[in-house]
């Protein structure tokens, strides 16, 4: 593809990232490839993402310079924009970010050259009984090193409106949303509905409902399911819950997830990706739904995602499957698969062309 404008998301934070910008700026001056950075708090604020992209003029491309935390930041972005997004990993236990630093030109020529795959990824969105804004004393308790919160969440205008299905929220979520107890003492009940029918009533720590690709975040670290960013569906996942049902459930993308404040709640904070975005009261509610659009991730070749899944969980074999000690062999590594499983997403054989992701 033609790459017209990068938009360029930088960790400030750390000196590799600040290096690795520099060098994509080079790139692009040699090209005469537009860049401007993007999401770069302005005067001590953040912006929504339609004023962040036309302050860098549209880019088509938005390249992120840090973790996985960066990464959401470009995603937000791209997603708004239909843009390509490409992950330089300069973290440490992250699965978003792809190529490393000193590859980012070569990165950057494969894009150039179209010699990339795009992976969708889901994402979602939110209907709300009100607007979600952030009361003006929290910020200043959050502030402590973090940077300034994201501007309250816009109404998609464009969407119909009823009071049976409140107000349609301009966001979107890689890899998750969570609704958590705002007080120390005092956990969050919550109605939680799937598909429109009442699951069970909860009082916990939080819920969360989680992408695929968000299922190795917040969700895991609660006892989630690991799920294959290439599959889609909800993934809900109570935080502490004080009942003894206290598994996920994965939903159909087609099967909303919402989630109710009881009348005998706390307040409640709802934060989108990381990011605290509202905060609601008893009676409120959100509903969450797979997004109509897909985030559009480059990837330079095939996903090793459960490759990644060992190294970045450090994950070792058990002992016992060890007593012969022979370690579990590489399977497949030497012939090509069967015409009965060359569908199949299996690694390729060395030597052959990479496959389409």
């Amino acid at each position: 593809m033609t790459v017209n404008r990068v938009g360029l998301v930088v960790h400030g934070g750390r000196a590799e990232a600040v290096a690795a910008a520099r060098e994509v700026r080079a790139w692009c001056a040699g090209r005469g490839v537009g860049c401007a950075d993007i999401d770069v708090w302005r005067a001590g604020a953040r912006h929504s993402a339609r004023e962040e992209l036309d302050s860098a003029g549209d880019p088509d491309l938005i390249v992120t310079l840090g973790g996985d935390g960066t990464f959401l930041r470009g995603a937000r972005l791209a997603a708004e924009n239909d843009a390509l997004v490409l992950g330089v990993d300069l973290g440490r236990v992250g699965f978003l970010t792809e190529v490393p630093a000193p590859a980012v030109r070569a990165a950057l020529d494969a894009v150039q050259e179209d010699r990339i795959h795009v992976e969708h990824r889901m994402l979602l969105t939110l209907r709300a009984s009100c607007r979600l804004e952030v009361p003006a004393h929290m910020e200043a308790l959050l502030s402590y090193g973090r940077g300034p919160l994201l501007p309250p969440p816009p109404v998609r205008t464009e969407c119909e409106a009823g009071g049976d299905w409140g107000v349609a929220l301009d966001v979107t979520a890689l890899n998750d949303v969570v609704l958590e107890k705002l007080s120390r003492d005092r956990q969050v009940s919550v109605g939680v509905y799937l598909a429109g029918r009442l699951l069970a009533s909860y009082s916990a720590d939080a819920l969360l409902v989680a992408t695929p690709t968000g299922s190795t975040a917040y969700s895991f670290a609660a006892g989630g399911p690991v799920v294959s960013p290439r599959a889609e569906g909800l993934i809900f996942t109570p935080v502490a819950p004080h009942m003894v049902f206290n598994r996920s459930v994965v939903a159909a993308p087609d099967e909303p997830v919402a989630l109710r404040v009881l009348q005998g709640s706390g307040r409640a904070a709802v934060s989108i990706d990381g990011q605290l975005r509202g905060v609601l009261g008893p009676g409120d509610w959100i509903g969450v739904y797979a997004a109509p659009r897909r985030l559009k991730a480059v990837r330079l070749g095939p996903m090793d995602f459960y490759g990644r899944l060992r190294e970045r969980m450090n994950l070792t074999d058990a002992p016992a499957a060890l007593a012969d000690g022979e370690a579990a062999p590489l399977w497949p590594v030497t012939t090509p698969p069967p015409g009965d499983l060359a569908h199949l997403a299996l690694p390729p054989v060395p030597g052959d062309a990479p496959r389409p992701s």
